[in-house]
């Protein structure tokens, strides 16, 4: 069986921007567009009705504040996205921020359990620091980053010196084989993980030791 370096380090040709999206930005798309537009004109609407008996301006500053916010809140999240480009990691929000992934200084995988179980890849270059989703978990199912940008992730991630991003790319490339070959929640590292923490009663958040995450290549 090749090493996880074998399997997630070759280089390969450059395949563009691979999305990093737990959730696809256009499986939210249609959502988050009809949340904009049904926002404003709830805004607008109410605006209209209140002007017939207030001053234009109170009712223009009504229907911004009710309807304001969550317009602004979709449109935000159509903005939002976490994708690779060559060496960078960008993700975008109000301002896209990018992390030169050779120059991670720390690298840890933390987790937050709640109704909703999520694992997450926290990364910091000196300067920048992105907090990637890398699975979520409820009842006996979830979503976790498809394959493709795990296997994106971890060559990225074996291009640091760092020797515990080193560790987390071959719990990446764990996960990925775990993942194309159907294996149970219970053969999968990312949920393993949860599961640690949930042993040792380390709720509701916790950051993962270098000795945790080797136990997960056990």
């Amino acid at each position: 069986m090749p090493s996880g370096r074998a399997l997630a380090g070759e280089p390969r040709p450059n395949p563009g921007p691979v999305a990093l999206d737990l959730v696809s930005a256009d499986f939210l798309a249609p959502r988050l567009r009809k949340l904009v537009l049904g926002s404003v004109v709830v805004g607008v609407v109410l605006a209209v009705v209140l002007a017939l008996f207030l001053p234009v301006w109170v009712a223009v500053l009504v229907g911004v504040v009710i309807g304001g916010p969550a317009a602004v809140s979709g449109g935000l999240g159509l903005r939002r996205g976490v994708w690779l480009d060559g060496p960078q990691l960008c993700s975008r929000g109000l301002r896209t921020r990018r992390l030169k992934m050779p120059e991670v200084v720390t690298a840890e995988l933390t987790i937050r359990t709640a109704r909703i179980d999520q694992i997450s890849l926290r990364l910091y270059d000196g300067r920048t620091r992105i907090v990637l989703p890398l699975a979520l978990y409820t009842n006996g199912g979830g979503r976790e980053l498809p394959i493709l940008a795990l296997r994106t992730l971890a060559d990225s991630l074996w291009t640091t010196e760092l020797v515990p991003a080193a560790a987390i790319a071959s719990v990446l490339v764990d996960q990925l084989r775990a993942e194309a070959r159907d294996a149970g929640l219970d053969e999968r590292p990312l949920y393993r993980a949860i599961e640690l923490v949930r042993s040792k009663g380390r709720t509701p958040q916790a950051t993962l030791t270098d000795r945790e995450v080797a136990r997960l290549l056990d």
